[in-house]
């Protein structure tokens, strides 16, 4: 059994203002190489001259830092740029086998892990689809075949990162339909000690739609538009924003918190994931007399069914506009991405709605327009995953402020 009278431990990083930590050459040396590293993830195959171009660090920075990456197994020669003048350059990619992480994924309906590799490749897959897990639920998932299989599934063990957790915030305190009492059982379990191992690899704890914004920032289409408000539709509803490559937490780290917000006059005061969310799209179709239990099983419904779903699509297009100005207004970012379990067929009509919508208005400056995330569906799972390797091996301002080990 797991213990549940401990306190759970406060996992979400807040905002601390500005620092005052100065960054000593080790540090910047390791920021560097983290920097030509994800240069080399971003636009690779690319050769050590344009990498200098592009991190402004002199051609014999990158050629030292290069070799580093490839001696530690993180990069490889990918042939040689041939068409140009005097002696064809070599180019350089990152290693897909380079480092490896898995990534969980909680909600009010389901597990989901993932074997995930540096390129952002799933090796791997476990899932359960489960009511309102508990924590016990969560601890047998691990403990049993799923972790086991997980776990065989790396190619070199020496090379796993880490374990990331992805779950919403206050899971057991959010009233979702058919929630049991028993789910306040989260409200007293600390998410990480359901996956430590003695003498195993650190786990990562994060927020489901930050870690899916995080996912979709380092492996899909936040590669090349590093400024994005992230839509997870779930269970819930949650939101992740990404600002010039990276995530913006907020004085609480709350922001995004898109869920809570309150419709329209005349809605009796709903929330916005009273309309936008799986729960809700579930209690329009079996209101219709359907009965759906998993996501796949929306595609399977009869016409009657499927003309229930597009009713609900036209309805959350509709409730997400104002949002969608508020954030186009306010942050200006260059898209927004709709992720999720929801089948991507569901996913591109309510983008497509969305954005009919977000066209017909007149006398408003830039509005983003809505698209699928790369990362759509396993998106929270893959962004975990990306938790450990953000920490140990990619530039961010976290690491580049540390100044000691601990």
């Amino acid at each position: 059994m797991v213990d549940q009278s401990a306190p759970a431990a406060n996992t979400r990083r807040r905002s601390v203002g500005a620092s005052f930590s100065g960054t000593n050459l080790e540090r910047a040396g390791d920021h560097n190489q983290r920097v030509t590293l994800q240069a080399i993830r971003a636009r690779g195959p690319i050769t050590r001259v344009e990498l200098a171009e592009i991190t402004g660090l002199t051609p014999p920075a990158i050629a030292n830092i290069t070799k580093r990456l490839m001696d530690m197994g993180l990069v490889l020669e990918a042939g040689r740029l041939h068409g140009g003048r005097g002696q064809p350059a070599m180019t350089l990619i990152a290693n897909p086998e380079g480092g490896f992480a898995i990534g969980v994924h909680i909600d009010r309906d389901h597990i989901t892990a993932a074997l995930v590799d540096f390129s952002g490749q799933v090796r791997a897959r476990e899932s359960l689809e489960i009511a309102f897990p508990l924590p016990d639920d969560v601890a047998r998932f691990w403990a049993g075949e799923a972790g086991r299989r997980l776990f065989a599934a790396v190619p070199a063990p020496d090379r796993l990162l880490g374990i990331g957790v992805a779950l919403p915030d206050d899971l057991g305190k959010v009233v979702l339909p058919h929630r049991p009492d028993s789910f306040d059982a989260w409200n007293n379990v600390d998410p990480a000690s359901l996956f430590a191992r003695a003498g195993g690899p650190p786990v990562f704890v994060e927020n489901d739609a930050a870690a899916a914004a995080l996912g979709e920032l380092q492996y899909g289409h936040g590669l090349r538009k590093p400024s994005f408000f992230y839509v997870l539709i779930a269970a819930g509803l949650g939101g992740g924003l990404i600002i010039e490559g990276e995530y913006f937490r907020g004085a609480d780290g709350r922001s995004g918190e898109l869920g809570f917000l309150p419709m329209r006059t005349g809605s009796n005061g709903a929330s916005l994931q009273s309309v936008v969310s799986l729960s809700a799209l579930y209690a329009v179709v079996e209101a219709g007399g359907f009965s759906v239990v998993d996501p796949t099983g929306l595609l399977e419904l009869p016409a009657e069914g499927q003309a229930l779903i597009g009713e609900w699509v036209q309805r959350a297009a509709e409730a997400l506009v104002d949002p969608v100005v508020n954030i186009s207004c306010l942050i200006n970012p260059e898209a927004v991405y709709l992720g999720g379990r929801l089948p991507a067929r569901i996913v591109d009509e309510l983008a497509t709605a969305l954005n009919t919508r977000l066209a017909a208005l007149t006398g408003m400056p830039a509005i983003a327009r809505a698209r699928r995330a790369a990362t759509s569906a396993d998106g929270p799972a893959i962004g975990a995953a990306i938790l450990p390797i953000i920490d140990q091996l990619l530039p961010s301002r976290a690491t580049l402020r540390k100044t000691a080990s601990v």
